[in-house]
């Protein structure tokens, strides 16, 4: 694998704006015990992007994009839904969602003679490969949402925090994949939870580190930089807990 620098950038500046708007969306969600809620609901997403394939759609095409946007906000939506009426059982409801996307979108894709490599692109993800003229767009995407989470976050309700995190995984599974969703979301979240101050600067630093190192990583070792990131991630965040405030025992 080169050590370009024109694949290099890409790859970074995706893996950044990904941690741009995972972040505190992230610090929500371990808030609010629905942890498992970002593989569900990229799982849906990925599964829209697998049934527009399925029906002959282009895969960067606005359709896969629609579909992918569509499938989410269905999931998120029906996810605040359960969350209302079944708090009890609201992660179990979220892991019958997430296993059963998975495996509808293993049944269309099990005619595709491509559908194991869909399906590896949907977990890991091809970050090396990113587009650096897509970044544009996803760009002016993940400064919006920030800045509607930061601006609005007191008044957005659920509904408004499953609307706006259907939409940044939305962006980030067809980026980074299923697997990179889950960590940045989840584990600079978990690793700064006994911080009272500087907590998000805290994740963006981690999110950063974990992006650069891993992508080091690949391009010495030629090995795939998703599974490296999440390594480098999950080490960097037990330092970081490591090294943190100590979180007061309930």
């Amino acid at each position: 694998m080169s050590g370009d620098w024109s694949i290099v950038w890409p790859a970074l500046a995706a893996g950044l704006l990904v941690t741009l708007t995972h972040a505190p969306l992230g610090m929500q969600v371990l808030q609010r015990g629905i942890v498992f809620i970002d593989l569900a609901v990229a799982q849906i997403a990925g599964l829209g992007v697998v049934f527009a394939d399925w029906l002959g759609f282009e895969p960067s095409g606005v359709g896969v994009q629609i579909a992918a946007l569509a499938a989410a906000l269905v999931g998120a939506l029906a996810l605040n839904w359960t969350e209302k009426h079944w708090p009890d059982v609201q992660e179990a409801v979220i892991g019958v969602s997430f296993i059963v996307a998975a495996n509808v979108a293993l049944l269309l894709l099990a005619a595709n003679p491509h559908g194991a490599e869909h399906m590896k692109d949907l977990l890991i993800g091809q970050i090396l490969w990113v587009d650096p003229a897509r970044l544009v767009a996803v760009a002016a995407a993940s400064v919006a949402l920030l800045w509607t989470w930061l601006a609005l976050q007191p008044r957005i309700g659920r509904v408004g925090f499953y609307v706006l995190f259907a939409c940044a995984v939305t962006l980030s599974v067809q980026l980074v994949g299923l697997y990179l969703v889950f960590t940045k979301l989840i584990v600079p979240a978990l690793a700064t939870r006994g911080y009272a101050r500087g907590r998000l600067a805290a994740c963006y630093v981690l999110g950063a580190l974990g992006y650069a190192a891993g992508l080091g990583m690949s391009l010495a070792s030629d090995l795939p930089p998703g599974p490296l990131i999440v390594c480098a991630m999950t080490a960097f965040g037990a330092v970081l807990f490591a090294l943190g405030p100590r979180v007061a025992r309930v």
